[in-house]
């Protein structure tokens, strides 16, 4: 047998062999390397895609299914407490603290929220007044613990939902979760009677805006606490209104149905993850040529 390395050239077949295998001694040892290194920053990479992954599925969302109209969380709680807006004068721009009725146990700083009387599109019980925002800018709460432990729950009487009712919930600055309306849209088209969620159902305002669905919605942080949430109507399609906006530690979940949470990774995770195989990539391609050179 005979080697072949081009047009007029032709080598035995022992020789190339031996060729090839001190290639492979001077080439594998700076391949190794160079490959530890590449296999490294895609583990790193990949590792900052499973952080990011994580922080969003430790987020469980559910609504409460048991039966149409409830406004209030079947969960359980070690701490907890309301904000129903009652005592708020309604307008624009409204900043104010709240200590959700935990004698200061748990605080929370509203920034440039809205407050409307009840109508068809808010308002828990029909009575009183709820939390709104047009805007895609929205408003946000700020929330602390007297014992400084923290706050891994939150929950809200949203009604009126629309594709637009994103709510974000952060940590020391960083965002941990988007909430997509859509996926709970989805969980109620999903129910045996899903119409009979739509439209506001206290007596006052029966049967006007069929249109949306009203909803009490939880959201259950699994394995941390989070210090901001921010409301924001995006895209702008309507009004974002809430009320009963509930805070607090949970015990247990209550029995409200499941919402599968759909996600998209942040863009510096996606260029994490593309960087991070890109490395490995390139490093199984060089183990290969440093192979058959």
């Amino acid at each position: 047998m005979v080697g072949t390395m081009g047009p007029g050239w032709r080598i035995p077949y022992r020789t190339l062999l031996t060729a090839m295998a001190a290639t492979q001694r001077i080439a594998r040892p700076e391949t190794k390397r160079g490959s530890a290194a590449a296999v490294l920053f895609g583990a790193i990479s990949l590792a900052s895609l499973s952080t990011a992954a994580n922080a969003a599925i430790a987020f469980n969302v559910r609504f409460e299914s048991e039966r149409p109209g409830m406004q209030n969380t079947t969960a359980t709680f070690s701490l907890t407490g309301v904000e129903t807006f009652e005592s708020r004068s309604t307008g624009t721009g409204k900043n104010f603290t709240s200590d959700f009725g935990t004698g200061g146990l748990i605080t929370g700083s509203y920034s440039n929220v809205q407050i409307n009387n009840k109508d068809q599109y808010g308002g828990a019980g029909g009575v009183g007044k709820y939390a709104v925002t047009f805007t895609t800018t929205g408003y946000s709460l700020d929330l602390a613990t007297q014992d400084g432990l923290g706050v891994n729950y939150f929950g809200y009487w949203l009604s009126a939902l629309d594709r637009g009712n994103q709510v974000t919930f952060y940590s020391r600055g960083e965002k941990l979760f988007t909430f997509n309306p859509s996926d709970v849209l989805a969980a109620v088209a999903a129910k045996p009677n899903p119409s009979a969620y739509y439209g506001n159902p206290n007596p006052q305002f029966a049967g006007r805006n069929t249109g949306e669905p009203y909803l009490f919605v939880n959201f259950f942080h699994d394995r941390g606490t989070f210090d901001r949430i921010v409301f924001a109507e995006n895209p702008r399609g309507g009004g974002y209104e809430s009320d009963n906006h509930t805070v607090g530690r949970f015990l247990t979940k209550g029995t409200g149905s499941n919402v599968v949470v759909t996600g998209v990774p942040e863009p510096t995770v996606w260029a994490s993850l593309i960087a991070g195989f890109a490395m490995v990539g390139m490093a199984n391609r060089r183990k290969i040529r440093a192979i058959t050179a």
